[in-house]
This record gives C-alpha cells, sequence and structure tokens, in this order.
C-alpha cells in the first residue's frame, strides 16, 4: 500500500503541478457548462442536464462533453 503525503511533504514542484492541473481542471469544468448553457439543444448530443451533470466528473466528463457531446454548428 502507498502511503499518502501531506501537502507540507511535497515538494514545490509537485505542489505546483497539482494546482496547476485542479486549475485547468476547473476552467475546463467551466467552458463545458458556459458552452452547454448557450448552445441551442439541437446541437448537443443528448439531454443538456444530463451533459451538464457529466461535466462535474473529473476531468473526464469535460473532455467527453467536448469530443462526443457537442454537433457541428452546421448541423
Amino acid at each position: 500500500m502507498v502511503a499518502r503525503k501531506k501537502w507540507s511533504e511535497l515538494g514545490s514542484r509537485d505542489r505546483r503541478l497539482i494546482v496547476v492541473l485542479g486549475v485547468f481542471e476547473v476552467v475546463l469544468l467551466a467552458a463545458a457548462l458556459f458552452d452547454i448553457r448557450r448552445r441551442p439543444a439541437e446541437q448537443i448530443r443528448g439531454p443538456k442536464w444530463l451533459w451538464s451533470a457529466l461535466a462535474f466528473v473529473d476531468i473526464v466528463g469535460p473532455l467527453a462533453y467536448f469530443t462526443y457531446g457537442r454537433r457541428s454548428r452546421s448541423a
């Protein structure tokens, strides 16, 4: 079993990486929720409420929305 380290035990490089990834995840979540809200339902594959809920699943939810959930604007 791997022992978990406390924040104070992490090196400065590890701390920076965690903070940067956390900020990236929050920005990606905000971008997905903003896009879901402003995009017409016809341009989204599936119900908007479902994609809004899935967007909160770590980093996978927003990435899935941007990859599979949006239809092209010309469609």
